[in-house]
């Protein structure tokens, strides 16, 4: 697969996702439902603590990759779907930092919301992923 980053402007790349992503040669795509901070078991966790339930949803995003045989580096779109647009640019680091040690920068749509579907999930995360 190759992968080539379209970015008409700079502060995107900056900001550590791009506007696009060309794919070519790829033999399987992936589209993952959103993901959010649940156990295994399917109990919500980490009521109130966004850092907390952004690690764990990117975890169980990543289960889902892995269970694909696929991994982070793999993914070319990623939608971040929150209740509290400011409280998770101020933990944003810890998806910010996830996406940066698998070297991708994932084209990406942020977008506040009134409530999730779990009472108390403060964000979900929606990827693709093509190999």
């Amino acid at each position: 697969m190759q992968r080539t980053a379209v970015n008409p402007v700079m502060w995107a790349a900056e900001m550590g996702f791009n506007q696009g992503e060309l794919v070519a040669g790829h033999t399987r795509s992936l589209y993952c439902s959103g993901q959010t901070a649940m156990s295994r078991d399917g109990k919500p966790q980490h009521d109130g603590d966004m850092a907390a339930q952004l690690a764990l949803s990117f975890d169980n995003l990543e289960a889902v990759l892995r269970e694909a045989d696929m991994s982070v580096a793999d993914l070319v779109r990623l939608n971040v779907y929150t209740t509290d647009v400011d409280l998770l640019f101020r933990h944003y680091g810890v998806l910010a930092s996830r996406l940066g040690a698998a070297g991708v920068a994932p084209a990406t749509t942020m977008l506040g919301v009134t409530r999730l579907a779990i009472p108390g999930q403060l964000v979900e995360l929606e990827g693709t992923a093509v190999a």
